[in-house]
């Protein structure tokens, strides 16, 4: 039997056989594309090849991708695991053609692929074709279905609706028909009972789509029109889990060796048998299995896990593996971290990122476990509550979206836990919640962006800002943008001067100068590699020449801290060892920010190592050499990559002495480290496990900093009197302590005085003691204590208690359990129902013991008199 490895390796040297460059993985983690997150297909390392905006360096190219899917067709995250077929993450095998080859080789190809080298019964197999669409004015896919008659019997040629068989990147850009290959894995039996060709694209789990070969050749514009492409490409993506399954002849894929081997780890792990079924348990397995996967390779390719955008979809999924062997495998302490080492192993050779990066993943994803399993046991404490409070036998639904939107409850797991309390959910309303909060979501990321307007369609674009910082150029396209009620216009320069944000370094602002106006360039971006310039407005002629001009002081600024920033990171490495790697950044003309691998807090005497080593390096005002280099030259000679970065066959190296810092870095640097003049450090702490981070300023900003400090200083001296500050502090702060200790005893002392004096006005009514005063305390902790104090003193009691303290008003109260028990008496409710409403402010607490403060000081009376009727009835 062939392995997913065997696999793999067929279909790249298939391809490299008929001419095509393999290339590795883009990250799965998308940077300089604001239209995605995630890679979530094979071609979207190729867009700007589709929309030419760059020119690729081979017409033929073939890789494995790793991809991340959680919404859309299928691929909504509550779903996986459930079947058998769909995931988050998985590798899709893919071969283009940038303007080369098309529908003729791209469909023999595929049939010699699948029939003799896969040697796939032919009798198995289905494809489907484009039946044109007369809305859109096309027509039916005749070339393909011509090339596939050369293959398969015509009544296996399958016509289908846009829908299934016409792809698009997205609302607007390449688009074009489709040819899909769908293979049936039924027994013989079955299908001898109903004709496979009836069961594609229906959903059967056993008649599945496994290669997708595209044909783009038109352009969607923003009104829905299409214009033709003025070259040709195809795009085709094959799952290798789904192939793996059919190859294997397994009837799911997570009974392949690409999900067995974690299968058996959970199964030994957690003392639970995996029976391939339908089960909650079984389910948990699946989710299992596939989840780490995603959640490792993002970690390895810099993506950590957060509350927002990108590290918050992994945090979800990591969430959603850890509710399921919580619930379901009974298991109460973090698993997903101990299978991280089995996945590493298994794609060392293919994707050696998380090999690499092992521990680190592994400890991310143990705290992140551990951190929500707090999370979750608050969650199964607060659940309880609502249990009890709900009314009519039904949990609402908006108490099911709280338990899923701040606990990391799915509605499955609330829906069983009610069950068990023979309630129902009201899940209709938590659907309307579900879909209120993706309605808020999508507004608040809601950008209409209209058509690009080409100016010079031929124009090429090129960035000389590496050299110089004003350039005159020419508008090649621009398009309008509106984004929460701003109206802005993207530009694109024929020439630029302008550093697009990118590797940290945040992007350049300047001015467009014509004909005597002047055009703020807010912001510079990238998307794929089109550098993207922000303006209000457009010149008043577009088609002028325009003189591009950075604003030089800020670009300064950026390259001091840039070159600062690889300083600061040799400068870690030699302090606290080489397992410091990069994790983030963020150079900007006002601060920079450095995130890097490292498990625990910076000691003030390794924080002052750093700052003197990068001080010692400024000094030496060494040169900043910057080489062009083939990729493979620059990592022999030492140079450092980011995990999480996408490089070409040539990169930029930037060399500070060879033997104490070298980088692959397309940012703007000093030409010698002396034009930083100063670096110090202004904070450190942590951002991750296993992250920290470090702000510091250069230059200009950290002399007034330290020029502040020392200011201070003199200030804290004078005022003090003294030429020691340190021993006068430390002095004050003993004087403090004691002082503090002292008035702790005369407080306790007054309490117990206190306490004599309530223990006098107690009365008995209808068999409770109840005491309810007003008093004079320090602070509403007392009145706590006094409560607790009473409760040593007293049986069957009710206390309430309320103090002014600085006009405002405090209360508390107490029951003993007992009157608890017998009378139905709740604390936290008669805070909430009676007290907060009078005093106008917010409480809560324990049957036992609650607490309030308000605004209404003279109300006090009023809620001893409410509380005492509670028990007067």
């Amino acid at each position: 039997m062939m392995t997913s490895a065997d696999i793999r390796q067929q279909f790249l040297d298939f391809f490299r056989a008929r001419g095509h460059q393999i290339v590795p993985s883009a990250p799965i983690v998308v940077k300089n594309d604001p239209t995605l997150m995630f890679t979530n297909a094979g071609m979207n390392q190729f867009k700007d090849y589709f929309l030419g905006n760059r020119k690729p360096e081979s017409p033929r190219v073939a890789d494995t991708q790793k991809c991340l899917r959680v919404s859309g067709k299928h691929n909504d995250l509550e779903e996986v695991g459930v079947d058998s077929y769909h995931h988050t993450m998985f590798e899709m095998l893919g071969n283009w053609s940038f303007g080369d080859y098309f529908k003729t080789e791209a469909i023999a190809w595929s049939w010699e692929l699948l029939t003799e080298v896969y040697r796939i019964p032919k009798d198995r197999l289905y494809v489907s074709i484009f039946n044109g669409d007369e809305k859109e004015k096309l027509p039916r896919d005749e070339e393909s279905y011509n090339e596939w008659k050369k293959w398969i019997a015509e009544d296996r040629i399958l016509p289908f609706a846009r829908k299934d068989n016409f792809w698009e990147m997205g609302d607007t850009g390449p688009c074009g028909p489709c040819t899909e290959i769908h293979v049936d894995c039924r027994s013989d039996a079955d299908r001898k009972k109903v004709d496979g060709k009836s069961l594609v694209n229906g959903d059967d789990p056993n008649v599945i789509e496994i290669w997708n070969n595209v044909f783009i050749q038109f352009n969607r514009l923003k009104d829905g029109s299409l214009e033709a492409l003025p070259a040709k490409h195809v795009d085709t993506g094959m799952g290798l889990e789904r192939l793996t399954r059919v190859l294997q002849q397994k009837a799911s894929n997570y009974d392949t060796d690409t999900f067995s081997g974690t299968i058996a780890a959970i199964e030994k792990i957690t003392g639970k048998k995996y029976d391939r079924g339908e089960s909650k348990q079984a389910i948990a397995f699946r989710v299992n299995a596939d989840h780490i996967r995603a959640i490792a390779f993002t970690i390895a390719d810099g993506q950590l896990p957060s509350n927002t955008g990108a590290g918050y979809v992994i945090r979800r999924i990591l969430r959603r593996a850890v509710r399921y062997y919580y619930s379901y495998l009974d298991y109460k302490q973090p698993l997903l971290y101990q299978l991280v080492p089995i996945l590493a192993k298994q794609f060392e050779n293919v994707f050696p990122e998380l090999f690499t990066q092992v521990d680190f993943v592994g400890k991310v994803v143990k705290e992140e476990e551990e951190a929500f399993m707090r999370t979750l046991e608050k969650g199964l404490k607060n659940i309880e509550g609502i249990l009890k409070s709900s009314s009519g036998g039904v949990v609402s639904g908006k108490d099911a979206f709280e338990l899923y939107d701040t606990y990391g409850f799915p509605i499955d797991l609330t829906r069983l836990i009610a069950s068990e309390s023979n309630l129902a959910v009201d899940e209709k309303e938590f659907e309307a919640e579900m879909k209120q909060q993706k309605d808020r979501s999508r507004a608040a990321t809601a950008v209409d962006t209209e058509d690009w307007v080409e100016i010079n369609r031929n124009g090429k674009t090129s960035f000389v800002g590496y050299n110089e910082l004003e350039t005159d150029t020419k508008l090649v396209r621009y398009r309008k943008v509106k984004a929460k009620g701003k109206e802005q216009y993207q530009v694109v320069l024929e020439t630029t001067p302008f550093y697009a944000e990118s590797g940290g370094q945040v992007g350049d602002t300047g001015l467009l100068v014509a004909n005597g106006e002047s055009i703020a360039v807010n912001d510079t971006k990238k998307e794929n590699d089109l550098i993207i310039h922000f303006v209000d407005k457009l010149p008043s002629s577009p088609e002028a020449t325009v003189k591009a001009k950075v604003d030089i002081e800020k670009r300064k600024a950026i390259t001091f801290n840039h070159t600062a920033t690889h300083l600061l990171h040799a400068a870690l490495r030699k302090v606290l060892g080489n397992h410091v790697a990069q994790k983030g950044s963020l150079v900007s003309p006002d601060i920079l920010r450095f995130d890097f691998s490292h498990f625990s807090k910076m000691t003030e005497e390794e924080i002052r190592q750093v700052e003197i080593l990068v001080n010692e390096k400024i000094r030496e005002n060494i040169p900043v050499v910057i080489k062009e280099l083939p990729k493979e030259e620059a990592l022999k000679l030492g140079a450092m990559a980011l995990f999480g970065e996408k490089y070409g066959d040539k990169v930029r190296v930037v060399i500070i002495d060879p033997s104490y810092s070298i980088e692959l870095c397309g940012g703007t640097h000093v030409g010698q480290t002396g034009s930083i003049g100063f670096f110090t450090i202004i904070s450190e702490g942590a951002v991750a496990a296993g992250v920290r981070r470090i702000e510091a300023l250069t230059g200009a900003s950290a002399e007034q900093y330290t020029s502040d400090k020392l200011t201070q200083l003199k200030l804290v001296s004078e005022l003090l009197k003294t030429k020691e500050p340190f021993k006068a502090i430390e002095k004050l702060m003993e004087e403090k302590s004691a002082l503090e200790k002292k008035l702790e005893r005369m407080e306790a002392k007054k309490l117990v005085v206190l306490r004599n004096e309530l223990l006098k006005k107690d009365e008995i009514i209808n068999g409770i003691t109840f005491i309810g005063d007003i008093v004079e305390v320090g602070n509403a902790d007392a009145l706590k204590k006094i409560c607790v104090d009473l409760k040593n003193n007293l049986n069957d009691y009710l206390v309430v208690l309320g103090a002014n303290i600085g006009g405002k008003p405090f209360v508390a109260i107490g029951i003993a359990d007992t009157v608890v028990a017998a009378k139905g008496l709740d604390a936290g409710k008669l805070i909430k129902d009676l007290v907060v409403p009078l005093i106008k402010g917010g409480g809560g607490g324990q049957k036992s013991l609650a607490t309030a403060g308000g605004q209404e000081a003279g109300k006090l009376k009023e809620v001893i008199e409410a509380v005492r009727k509670q028990i007067s009835q």
